[in-house]
């Protein structure tokens, strides 16, 4: 049985996809829990991360399959709306699938953190967590909730050896997004970031497996920004 599982929610495409791929490409038994139930590598499992008794489902099969070793809470969904606009419905789904499922899924994982004697749970973030985007209330909100549980978590959980990292990107171009179809998009990128382009996934998925291999017990709590300098660029 595999005694260094780490699971991915949202792993089936974009950034967690290609979290998945870098982490089993460096030996990691990687399980991705998403929605659809597909993965690019790994064993993938079928689940809604907004459902309590589903997540909770299944982590318990993860956990009967080997002992869990790290968490990345990767799940989330952006829709973008005027404030003045914005329902209630979307602000509150989005929260769901950003924030909620990572306060459940880091729940759920604890006890097996705990009962092999520590271990990583990774959040990604986003630098929208500080600073003001429009249309962008009910995302940003998410984030910053993350970036909040971020720090709860790995000042309660420090004692069982349990390291809480918060992995923020800004601009990172994926296939799924129809951002960069546009060449204004990647003018206005060119002129704002100090790097003048976008990150990568791959470039977050090396990030992310270098601090489960790296596993620096001290570096918990924090929020760490990949940004290409965007967010602090004045």
């Amino acid at each position: 049985m595999p005694d260094d599982q780490v699971v991915v929610t949202g792993g089936s495409k974009g950034i967690g996809a290609a979290i998945a791929t870098e982490l089993a490409a460096r030996g990691h038994e990687v399980v991705s829990l998403s929605r659809s139930g597909t993965a690019p590598v790994g064993r993938a499992v079928a689940c809604d991360l907004t459902d309590e008794a589903a997540l909770v489902a299944a982590v318990a099969g993860v956990a009967e399959q080997g002992s869990i070793a790290s968490l990345v809470n990767n799940a989330g969904i952006n829709v973008a709306h005027k404030s003045s606009e914005l329902g209630l419905a979307d602000y509150e789904q989005v929260m769901r699938v950003n924030a909620s499922s990572t306060m459940l899924a880091s729940r759920e994982i604890y006890p097996h953190l705990k009962a092999r004697g520590g271990g990583t749970i990774v959040n990604i973030g986003s630098f929208f967590d500080k600073v003001g985007v429009r249309h962008q209330l009910a995302y940003s909100a998410s984030k910053a909730a993350i970036a909040a549980m971020t720090r709860v978590l790995a000042v309660e959980w420090a004692r069982d050896g349990i390291c809480v990292v918060n992995v923020a990107p800004g601009y990172i171009r994926t296939e799924l997004s129809e951002f960069w179809q546009n060449p204004k998009s990647l003018a206005w990128i060119e002129e704002r970031v100090p790097l003048r382009r976008p990150g990568t996934s791959q470039e977050v998925a090396r990030f992310v497996a270098s601090l489960l291999g790296e596993r620096n017990a001290f570096l918990t709590g924090e929020t760490i920004y990949i940004d290409g300098a965007h967010g602090i660029n004045h």
